[in-house]
C-alpha cells in the first residue's frame, strides 16, 4: 500500500507530460518561472498564512510519510499477542515483562507495559479511547494541511491565468511575442494549479487520510488483545476477537490455516 502514492504520482506525471509530448509539445513549454512562481508560490504563501508554523514545518515529514511510511502487518500482530496470552495464561502477566523487547510496535508495547503495571482493564481501555481521540485530531489536522493546499493551488492557477491575461491586454499592438508569452503564462499558470491539485495534494490528503483508518484498526486491535490477555481469556478466544478486526474473507482463510480448523464454507 505504502508503495502506491509515489507510484500514482509518477503514472500521473508521465500520462499527463506524455499526451503534452505526443501532441507536439516539449517539457519547456511548460517550464515558465513566472507561472511556476504564482502556483508555488501563493499555494505555500496561503497554507503558511492559515496555519500555525509547526504545522508548517511537518509538510516535508508528512509527504515522506505519504509516500513511504512504516508497514505494521495487522496478522503478525495478531499472532504475536496470540502467543502472549499463552504466554500469560502459564506465567500471569508479569511473565510478558522479559518478552517486550521482541514487540516492535510502540503502542502494542505501552498497552503490555501498563498490563504488567497493574493498570486494570476497563482503565486501559478507556485510556486507549482517549489517546485515540487525540490521535485522531492530530492526524485530521495533517490531512486538512493538504486539502487546504488542494484548495489554494487552483485558485493560484486562476489568478495567475488573470494576471497573464491582464499583460496581454496591457501589451495589445506590441511585438506579437510577448504577447505569446503572457498568454502562455496565463494557461501553464491554471494547468500546474489544477495538475498540483489533482496528482498532488489531494491524493497525499487521502493516503494520509488511509494511513490514519489503518492505524486506527490496528490501534483498536492491539487494545482488544491486551485486555482480552489482562481477563486471563485463553490464546484460542484472544484470536476469535482480533478475527473481527479483519474483512470477512479474510478471517476466514485465516481460519483455514489454523490446523484442526476447517472453514465454515470450504464444504460449499
Amino acid at each position: 500500500m505504502q508503495a502506491t502514492t509515489l507510484l500514482g504520482i509518477l503514472l500521473g506525471i508521465g500520462s499527463i507530460f506524455g499526451a503534452f509530448v505526443l501532441e507536439g509539445g516539449t517539457p519547456g513549454m511548460l517550464v515558465l518561472l513566472p507561472a511556476l512562481m504564482i502556483v508555488f508560490g501563493g499555494t505555500f504563501a496561503a497554507t503558511i498564512a492559515g496555519s500555525t508554523w509547526e504545522q508548517v514545518r511537518r509538510i516535508p515529514r508528512l509527504i515522506a510519510l505519504a509516500i513511504a511510511s512504516r508497514h505494521y502487518e495487522p496478522q503478525q500482530l495478531m499472532e504475536q499477542i496470540v502467543h502472549f496470552a499463552a504466554i500469560a495464561r502459564r506465567d500471569g502477566v508479569l511473565g510478558l515483562e522479559r518478552h517486550l523487547p521482541e514487540v516492535h510496535h510502540p503502542y502494542l508495547r505501552k498497552l503490555l507495559q501498563h498490563s504488567i503495571d497493574g493498570m486494570e482493564p476497563e482503565a486501559l481501555r478507556q485510556a486507549s479511547e482517549l489517546e485515540l481521540e487525540f490521535l485522531t485530531a492530530r492526524h485530521q489536522a495533517n490531512i486538512n494541511l493538504f486539502v487546504k493546499m488542494g484548495g489554494y493551488s487552483p485558485t493560484m492557477g486562476i489568478i495567475g491565468t488573470v494576471m497573464g491575461l491582464i499583460a496581454t491586454l496591457a501589451s495589445a499592438g506590441d511585438d506579437p511575442a510577448i504577447l505569446i508569452r503572457h498568454i502562455a503564462t496565463a494557461f501553464i499558470a491554471t494547468m500546474w494549479g489544477i495538475f498540483m491539485a489533482n496528482i498532488v495534494w489531494l491524493p497525499i490528503a487521502d493516503k494520509l487520510r488511509a494511513l490514519h483508518h489503518e492505524e486506527v484498526n490496528l490501534w483498536r486491535m492491539m487494545t482488544e488483545g491486551v485486555v482480552a490477555i489482562q481477563q486471563g481469556e485463553p490464546p484460542s478466544v484472544v484470536r476469535l476477537r482480533l478475527l473481527a478486526s479483519f474483512p470477512l474473507q479474510q478471517q476466514l482463510r485465516l481460519l483455514e490455516q489454523l490446523p484442526g480448523v476447517e472453514s465454515p464454507f470450504s464444504a460449499r
